[in-house]
């Protein structure tokens, strides 16, 4: 017996390439090649993958976890710290970032989702949408609730100063570092901008968007969530936790997306050692019924019936 088709979706004009929009992204991936040529010390390579996985923790805890689905609260000034820094990752504004990550969960596989696999193809969803002049503006009536302080709208708006801020510091301490003075950043600081900034940026942009990407493409699904995501250990160990994609689309309020002890998820805990000393607070956690339903209709037949017993 055959399966039912599912109805053919009415997909978006999609995939014009803006070389204006382009470029920034297209010099970053070309300039690590020059470390053929100039080669980098053993103190590059540790920044350069230091970096990854501090900036790393920056884009789950703040772009995703933080501004996009607000599952924890913070001070003002943290607020700005965890910005300022998932901006250090080239990946645009922290507003445009976040309103489109929402638009993302509100259409998830749907003609309008900014980046469905499962739509629009694999390489689109990994970096297509962003080079192409399809989303150049965000929708920043949904994002109105950081929209509000000025010094966010500052950073969006300027989204380029704190990738620049980040370069330009690495290569005076790489010269530093290399050469023995800050001077050396002339002669010896090279090779530190290339692997501990390109080159590390690189592998964070394909770390981030291999969410979009991979993760709705291989892995295993837990729950039913009407779309592709999926649950995958290795991507959760290179993206800190953001692997557990299926969870996440399951149950977006929470702030750790393993939902379960075995489930490694690095930035919540960080996030919870943060806490202990108020740096952050009111971590959202999962219910019981949640975690353990298969389906957001069954956990609510769940939590009604216990409220019943």
């Amino acid at each position: 017996m055959n399966k039912m088709q599912e109805p053919t979706l009415e997909k978006e004009k999609r995939g014009t390439f803006d070389f204006i929009n382009s470029i920034g992204i297209i010099l970053i991936h070309l300039a690590p090649i020059a470390l053929i040529w100039t080669g980098a010390t053993l103190f590059d390579w540790i920044l350069c993958f230091s970096l990854y996985f501090v900036r790393m923790f920056f884009v789950t805890a703040g772009y995703h976890r933080y501004f996009s689905h607000r599952t924890f609260k913070t001070s003002r000034w943290f607020q700005f710290i965890l910005a300022f820094f998932a901006e250090t990752s080239a990946q645009k504004g922290v507003l445009w970032w976040a309103a489109h990550h929402r638009e993302h969960h509100r259409y998830s596989d749907q003609p309008q989702d900014p980046h469905s696999a499962k739509l629009y193809g694999f390489w689109y969803s990994h970096i297509g949408w962003i080079v192409s002049s399809d989303f150049i503006q965000a929708n920043y009536n949904i994002i109105g609730d950081f929209s509000k302080y000025k010094e966010l709208r500052w950073l969006d708006k300027n989204y380029l100063f704190p990738p620049f801020f980040l370069a330009t510091l690495i290569t005076f301490v790489g010269g530093w570092v290399n050469g023995g003075t800050f001077l050396s950043m002339f002669t010896d600081g090279w090779t530190t901008l290339l692997a501990g900034f390109f080159l590390s940026t690189v592998l964070l942009y394909h770390g981030t968007f291999s969410i979009n990407s991979l993760m709705h493409r291989i892995g295993f699904q837990r729950y039913q969530t009407g779309d592709e995501s999926r649950n995958s250990l290795w991507l959760a160990l290179i993206t800190l936790g953001e692997g557990w994609h299926n969870n996440h689309h399951y149950y977006q309020s929470t702030v750790r997306q393993g939902f379960y002890w075995w489930e490694i998820d690095i930035t919540y805990y960080v996030l919870k050692v943060l806490s202990w000393v108020g740096i952050v607070w009111d971590l959202k956690g999962v219910p019981a019924h949640v975690r353990n339903a298969r389906s957001l209709e069954e956990a609510k037949k769940m939590a009604k019936n216990n409220e019943i017993e």
